[in-house]
């Protein structure tokens, strides 16, 4: 009853978005149509990863990867996960803590460095612990990717034993192409960017997200992950997805890309990759979260 309860709970203001608000479009971008949340979901059955790609500050995607989440739990019991960019690996024993019960939130959120925003992930956090459902705390430790934004990838070499744990098996791959060329354009060029330690930084979140995923498939065969991150982590499955790829070069992805767009009605196709096998988006007039 207590689970039924929480579920009740957490789904009542889901149901009211996802059935009432007009602000928000799901498309497919290869049939470049409207779909359902419910139509994405029917189609994981042939993938191990979704991707979901937020606006941090954007209140419409936070609701609806809840949404999302709950209905792929619905759809595989039993073997569906949560990943998330917002908890960091050495955090991951006091978010097991909170998901046992064993620790109080206010603890969790501080000793697991919740978020400022954390209240637009709490409703995915308690339905998985309602649920028994793992949650993988998925993202770099900040200091280290600090580290390596003033002292390059190299620095990473001289962690001990236990911090080298927190990360993916060293030297972490930067990967070139695309994606450092979309880096290099949202950075506004070289001269902006000012050396490769900012990129190097960026791969170390990615690859961290990636290996984190693929260490908990290899030990969880058969489940379902759902990965929460930033847009610019997945986004035509780049950064962490393609970093995923590298750890399990079996690991069959599906991405969603949300963005706030005043074309949300009508949408211009030549902004948005096929790569992003389904985009959301969301009315730029709704308020943000921070």
């Amino acid at each position: 009853m207590k689970y039924l309860a929480v579920l009740i709970f957490l789904l009542a203001p889901l149901l009211t978005l996802s059935q009432e608000n007009p602000h928000y479009k799901i498309y497919s971008t290869s049939q470049q149509k409207l779909v359902s949340a419910d139509d994405i979901i029917a189609g994981i059955d042939n993938a191990d990863v979704l991707f979901f790609g937020e606006e941090h500050n954007d209140s419409t995607c936070h609701v609806l990867e809840s949404l999302l989440f709950q209905k792929l739990a619905g759809r595989y019991p039993g073997r569906s996960a949560l990943s998330m960019e917002m908890f960091e690996t050495d955090c991951q024993n006091v978010l097991n803590e909170y998901l046992a019960g064993l620790i109080r939130e206010k603890n969790f959120t501080t000793e697991g460095r919740a978020w400022k925003n954390y209240k637009d992930y709490r409703p995915m956090i308690e339905f998985a612990k309602a649920g028994g459902i793992p949650v993988v705390a998925a993202n770099a430790p900040a200091r280290y990717v600090n580290m390596v934004n003033r002292m390059g990838l190299a620095s990473l070499d001289k962690l001990d034993k236990t911090g080298k744990a927190w990360l993916p098996p060293l030297p972490i791959d930067t990967a070139t192409g695309a994606y450092y060329d979309k880096f290099l354009e949202i950075m506004g060029g070289h001269g902006a960017m000012g050396n490769m330690q900012m990129y190097q930084a960026q791969n170390v979140w990615d690859a961290t997200m990636g290996w984190s995923i693929a260490r908990f498939l290899k030990k969880h065969h058969g489940y379902k992950v759902f990965q929460v991150n930033g847009g610019f982590h997945s986004q035509e499955k780049l950064g962490a997805a393609a970093q995923l790829k590298k750890y399990d070069k079996k690991a069959r992805i599906v991405n969603i890309a949300c963005f706030s767009d005043d074309s949300y009605d009508n949408p211009d196709w030549s902004k948005y990759s096929k790569d992003n096998d389904y985009i959301i988006l969301t009315d730029p007039k709704l308020p943000k979260t921070y």
